[in-house]
């Protein structure tokens, strides 16, 4: 299988735009899970960073069973095991260590490490991967750093997250070298917590006619 045929690479062409989203419990999970995949966008990140996130994922899985469930902020084996078990199709990481990035080759999970330097895609390279997060996206130096790694790592394809904004998303997505970015906009803690599932899904609309 080549690269640009694995299943993660599958995975990030999908739609423009992976929505980063932080779950308050399950049941809201399922209504921003519909709402993301009417509006147009098949793939969703749930990060760790709630308790209630492992419950989210499976209840996504469930619930929405087309939708492509990734888990993010993973930090550890343990949490890589936990999101496979989970129903994940994929994880994502903020880095890359030797440890997590051996993890992910012993569970079978894709992975999409973080990298920010050109050391750190090095590095990374080396274990046989090709496809990154670039994280954080802006403050990591944006477009001019994709564009810096364009040459000296012609094979590499990123999925830039963090400080992305609709008005910047287009610019990230116009570089060769980008499969989609992901953004948190698209499910503001203002939507969620009046449970505007329609206003989410209109924001999903609006995010889904990007194209790199």
């Amino acid at each position: 299988m080549s690269a640009a045929d694995s299943p993660l690479r599958a995975f990030l062409r999908l739609a423009p735009v992976i929505p980063v989203y932080t779950p308050a419990d399950a049941a809201e999970a399922v209504q921003v899970g519909r709402a993301l995949q009417r509006g147009g966008l098949p793939v969703i990140e749930v990060t760790l960073r709630t308790p209630a996130a492992l419950d989210a994922v499976r209840a996504i899985t469930a619930e929405v069973p087309d939708m492509v469930v990734a888990v993010g902020t993973v930090l550890d084996a343990a949490q890589l095991a936990a999101a496979r078990q989970a129903g994940a199709r994929f994880a994502v990481s903020p880095g890359a260590t030797p440890r997590l990035l051996a993890a992910a080759r012993e569970v079978g999970l894709p992975l999409l490490p973080g990298v920010a330097t050109a050391s750190e895609l090095m590095a990374a390279m080396e274990t046989g991967l090709d496809t990154f997060k670039f994280f954080p996206a802006v403050p990591a130096g944006g477009v001019a750093m994709l564009q810096a790694l364009a040459g000296p790592f012609p094979a590499a394809r990123f999925c830039p997250t963090g400080g992305i904004t609709p008005a910047s998303a287009p610019d990230f997505l116009a570089q060769p070298n980008v499969l989609c970015i992901g953004g948190s906009w698209l499910t503001p803690k203002g939507l969620l917590a009046a449970a505007d599932w329609p206003a989410i899904g209109q924001l999903a609309r609006a995010t889904a006619t990007l194209r790199a």
